[in-house]
């Protein structure tokens, strides 16, 4: 088991450059868009309202939201410390983010999302928890789920064909992390190392700080997530299709499953 478990935004992406005005800061340019496939809590739910206030973002509606009444941290700084889960949206991964193949279309992805979870049946898992992963905070599963780690690895595997190859560039940047040598071989098998037997289910809330910020940070969300409502059973019905252009990824289709 990894000491840390990055995830998606575990480095500053190269394509996402928020738009100005809009959600993160930075020079605006044209951007190939990326993809991912993760999980999103419904949209009306306490733990969706919680993550979109967390990160000041609903990824549905691709826009700002109304963020936490903070009592520890003014709102700049909070907003520097959730700057990289910003960019990607409240969300847990399942097949990380990645660039089509070439040939393939959106169209086709949308249709096997839908083909994917239409073979699935819904389940829960008993909940989350607010935990420290290694440098930066999340939401993490109280108790391990073999039904949402087999999900994830169905969806690592049934969307690669999906996935454009990395640039030697990105594999460079991805080598510099300390994986070993299990992840290397997954980094080139599926692009991205913390999958299959290395994969642990987590929901980011912040960037990396130390360790007396991330105190005063894990304060602040315990004390929001407490009062949230959220603590209850996680249920997984559904997966969600991810997209990011210019700016930070936004939900653009929920994929029931069943259905």
């Amino acid at each position: 088991m990894p000491a840390a478990v990055p995830d998606d935004h575990a480095r500053r992406p190269e394509t996402a450059v928020p738009q100005a005005g809009a959600v993160g800061s930075g020079p605006q340019r044209a951007a190939t868009p990326r993809y991912a496939v993760y999980f999103a809590p419904p949209a009306q739910s306490p733990l969706w309202r919680f993550g979109s206030a967390a990160l000041a973002y609903d990824a549905e509606a691709g826009a700002e939201c109304a963020p936490l009444p903070l009592h520890r941290f003014d709102a700049a700084r909070w907003r520097e410390i959730t700057a990289e889960p910003r960019r990607y949206g409240f969300h847990g991964t399942l097949k990380a983010p990645f660039r089509l193949a070439p040939g393939r279309t959106e169209a086709e992805l949308r249709a096997c999302c839908a083909r994917f979870a239409q073979n699935r049946a819904g389940f829960a898992c008993p909940g989350v928890t607010l935990a420290s992963i290694g440098r930066f905070l999340a939401l993490r599963l109280a108790v391990p789920s073999a039904a949402l780690d087999r999900l994830a690895a169905g969806t690592v595997a049934a969307f690669d064909d999906f996935r454009a190859a990395m640039t030697e560039s990105e594999r460079e940047k991805r080598l510099r992390a300390p994986l070993t040598p299990r992840q290397q071989e997954y980094l080139g098998r599926w692009g991205y190392p913390y999958v299959l037997d290395d994969f642990r289910f987590h929901m980011t809330l912040t960037g990396s700080l130390d360790d007396e910020e991330r105190a005063l940070a894990e304060a602040e969300l315990a004390e929001h997530f407490a009062a949230s409502g959220a603590d209850g059973p996680l249920i997984v019905r559904e997966i969600a299709l991810y997209r990011q252009e210019a700016g930070p990824f936004r939900l653009i289709a929920r994929f029931p499953f069943g259905s």
